[in-house]
């Protein structure tokens, strides 16, 4: 009955599994036998030579990124409501020594290029603005939807023109893929991505993320690794980490958990009819139920989160089974 957040979600069976088969003695650190596979592994999801390294969290994935890609005195050019700004309680700036966000609008939550050409425009290149030095967007948005590769590479060719590291936040990559159906190659680096944030907590990972860096942006690889030590995230059982994400990569899990829970929205979102706020394309539903309804779903033990006035997010994880959907759905429709 809860539909509160995928952050919640159990760790998923191979997941577990391969926790417990990596334990056991190994070289501490990132020297281990599972870290040493993560660049190959990555580089045949991608299609390219890739470096990766992984962390604890998404919130230190998008920073350690971002830092590479940023200096002190720079800024970052974002969404006004990227989780990046809303919910990471400053980390880009502390990651990054001081680095700024300059927030731009798009509905979805997603940037357009023009926003950003805008937002580029105002900026008099002297010393006394800060400098444009990187473009982040989220990949899903945080109104899950999604950007499709002429969209991402529209964006590409603008954060290309004008000399940025161009990064991508994939907290949700996989229910993305999921739903675009794409390459992940083509809506990345073929499009100008530079670093990825590659999400796995929420998809059935237990404490793992991933930074994919592409191209040129491969040569960060060793700046991030020191920027990884110094912020507190080189854990020195590492191989508990790789081995997470080596087991959602094997045969494409990673991509059959988002799919899953995909499905599950799109459920949801057939039964909310006219109710939706925005077009359901990821694991996110935006409803619009007034207080009494609210309260009248979590009196019957459904679990959501209020958004806007009038609005409420329903999270779909990958692990919730027709049992757990229908009767949620039933009831939205019943109101």
């Amino acid at each position: 009955m809860r539909f509160f957040s995928d952050n919640a979600a159990p760790a998923c069976q191979p997941v577990l599994d391969v926790i417990a088969a990596a334990n056991r003695l190994d070289t501490a650190y990132d020297g281990d036998a599972w870290s040493a596979k993560l660049d190959a592994a990555m580089g045949e999801v991608f299609e390219t030579d890739v470096s990766a390294l992984w962390v604890a969290t998404g919130t230190a994935a998008n920073s350690l990124a971002l830092a590479a890609l940023c200096p002190p005195y720079g800024a970052i050019v974002c969404h006004e409501e990227a989780h990046i700004q809303i919910d990471e309680c400053g980390a880009p700036g502390f990651y990054t020594g001081g680095a700024t966000l300059l927030l731009g609008s798009g509905d979805g939550a997603k940037l357009a290029p023009d926003e950003v050409e805008r937002m580029a425009g105002r900026m008099r290149g002297d010393v006394h603005q800060t400098p444009i030095h990187a473009l982040s967007i989220t990949q899903a948005s945080e109104y899950g939807m999604v950007y499709s590769p002429d969209e991402v590479a529209a964006l590409g060719d603008v954060a290309k023109a004008h000399g940025w590291g161009f990064h991508m936040d994939g907290a949700r990559f996989a229910n993305a893929i999921a739903h675009l159906g794409c390459a992940p190659a083509d809506v990345t680096w073929r499009a100008g991505v530079d670093a990825l944030s590659f999400g796995f907590v929420k998809n059935g990972g237990m404490s793992a993320e991933a930074i994919v860096l592409f191209g040129d942006a491969r040569e960060k690889a060793a700046e991030i690794g020191f920027r990884r030590k110094r912020g507190g995230h080189l854990l020195s059982k590492g191989r508990y980490l790789a081995a997470q994400i080596l087991a959602m990569l094997e045969d494409d899990l990673w991509l059959e958990n988002g799919r899953a829970a995909n499905a599950g929205a799109t459920a949801i979102a057939e039964a909310a009819g006219d109710r939706l706020v925005y077009p359901v394309q990821a694991n996110e539903v935006f409803v619009k139920l007034s207080a009494d309804e609210a309260a009248s779903l979590r009196a019957r033990g459904f679990d959501f989160y209020d958004w806007a006035e009038g609005e409420a997010r329903l999270v779909i994880s990958y692990d919730r089974t027709p049992e757990d959907i229908d009767p949620l759905a039933q009831a939205i429709a019943a109101l």
